[in-house]
């Protein structure tokens, strides 16, 4: 069976001592963001190989991947929904996506929302109504927060930045640090596509801006002028 040929293949690559490391690094101590995720120590392309040989996996065998308290686990789920949404029909795609909605709980960590919500959230709302994401960077859940503004950067790549540009500015007084990345992350990549755009977000918000968002917006500025904003 498919799935028992995932959990081998993941024991096989099992890695106690980078386990430890990404227990630091995704900070899984106490009363941190990561609090309690549980990894075994695997590569994000080894990762990638093994969703790549089982893409065909049927949803609900994706669905135990995701119920999985380790993270690698709900790591490979989420890349083979994205390799499945890639080519399926528009049906499929919808029950995709509800299916990814259903799941928000078990999303929870900032490298399982940007393999993700670009290419499932943002790809399926693209020329639809996007009041879903202003319900989710309402929410009082940060991943929700997270998944509606990293959905953004497949409009951004199809020259469409309103709506970053609005979810940003809803940002603007968020706690999380995680959440002034990225937005200034996608504010950056409206950066890329449309200068003129991201200057005139920096005009009107820079002072107010959390300063993690503001320079990370600014990166690809040249130094005489990410010192103007940053000194304002």
């Amino acid at each position: 069976m498919p799935l028992a040929q995932i959990e081998r293949g993941l024991s096989a690559l099992a890695n106690p001592a980078r386990a430890k490391a990404n227990r630091w690094f995704f900070k899984t101590g106490p009363g941190e963001y990561g609090e309690g995720d549980e990894f075994i120590g695997i590569t994000v392309p080894q990762i990638r190989a093994l969703a790549k040989a089982h893409k065909a996996l049927p949803l609900p065998d994706v669905q135990k991947l995701l119920n999985s308290p380790i993270h690698e686990k709900r790591l490979l789920a989420l890349i083979i929904l994205v390799l499945q949404f890639s080519k399926a029909t528009e049906r499929t795609r919808a029950r995709i996506y509800r299916f990814y909605v259903k799941n928000f709980p078990r999303i929870n960590n900032w490298d399982l929302v940007d393999s993700s919500a670009p290419n499932i959230v943002g790809a399926y709302l693209a020329g639809k109504d996007k009041r879903p994401l202003y319900e989710w960077i309402r929410s009082a859940d940060m991943w929700r927060r997270r998944i509606a503004m990293l959905a953004t950067l497949h409009d951004i790549r199809l020259d469409n930045y309103t709506h970053a540009l609005r979810l940003a500015e809803e940002l603007l007084k968020d706690k999380e640090d995680l959440l002034h990345k990225a937005a200034g992350w996608m504010l950056r990549e409206v950066d890329k596509r449309h200068r003129p755009a991201a200057v005139a977000f920096l005009n009107k918000h820079s002072k107010q801006m959390p300063r993690t968002m503001l320079r990370y917006a600014l990166e690809r500025f040249p130094e005489s002028e990410r010192q103007r904003y940053l000194k304002k």
